[in-house]
């Protein structure tokens, strides 16, 4: 299965997004957004087993030409995204219109992985009209809390030894969510760090952060909550 690059945009920025639908009639529509590092094998991989399983999908691009090469440039086009909430959610909405413009007709549904994960969030809170958005450790930390109803399902899938998410943002996660009344679920496994979800690393060895158990339970969290609310 092959993606076909589609050309998009935020203002003058140019992105590229990469769209696959499966044979026949898809289920449903599910944005992606990739980690920090903009699309990887590993999220391409994600998205290749939601084709198989009957979705349309879309990666999103963070960054445009400005893609990351490695960790360090990586860091540095993170933080430049993050610096300014406002735009960042801009950049985001970017890839839902994207998304709704592809596959008028399907429910549409969002997920991500790191930065995607936070991401989705992002998204939830911003009140898009998703079915449903799953971030897989993702961060959680937001400069907009939820001011106003949240229509998205949420699922979130941490990895409680995540050390880029202290405790103290777990449970500030849960009280925006109650304020804002959302429909969330939380799940949290022991002793798995961040990243979880990713066998290997971009050089193609290991990754530490890998949790077999982990990466299986929040996939099938994510099929489950998907088929409860797609019939």
């Amino acid at each position: 299965m092959e993606f076909e690059k589609v050309g998009y945009g935020d203002g003058a920025v140019e992105l590229t997004a990469l769209h696959a639908r499966p044979e026949g009639t898809a289920r449903a529509a599910v944005a992606i957004f990739p980690t920090f590092m903009n699309s990887t094998p590993g999220v391409e991989a994600k998205a290749r087993r939601l084709v198989e399983a009957g979705y349309a999908v879309l990666i999103g691009d963070f960054y445009g030409p400005d893609t990351p090469t490695n960790f360090e440039e990586a860091f540095v086009a993170m933080r430049r995204l993050r610096a300014d909430p406002q735009a960042m959610r801009q950049r985001l909405r970017a890839t839902i219109d994207l998304l709704r413009k592809l596959e008028t007709e399907l429910p549409q549904l969002a997920i991500g992985f790191c930065l995607g994960g936070m991401a989705v969030l992002e998204m939830a809170r911003d009140g898009q009209e998703l079915v449903a958005v799953a971030s897989f450790h993702g961060l959680l930390e937001t400069a907009l809390p939820a001011d106003k109803p949240i229509p998205a399902r949420i699922l979130v899938c941490h990895g409680d030894a995540d050390a880029l998410v202290p405790r103290s943002q777990v449970t500030g996660f849960w009280e925006e969510m109650d304020a804002a009344q959302a429909d969330w679920h939380f799940h949290s496994y022991a002793r798995v760090d961040h990243g979880f979800t990713n066998p290997r690393m971009l050089d193609g060895s290991p990754n530490p952060a890998y949790d077999a158990s982990a990466d299986r339970q929040s996939w099938a969290a994510m099929h489950a909550l998907f088929d409860e609310l797609l019939g």
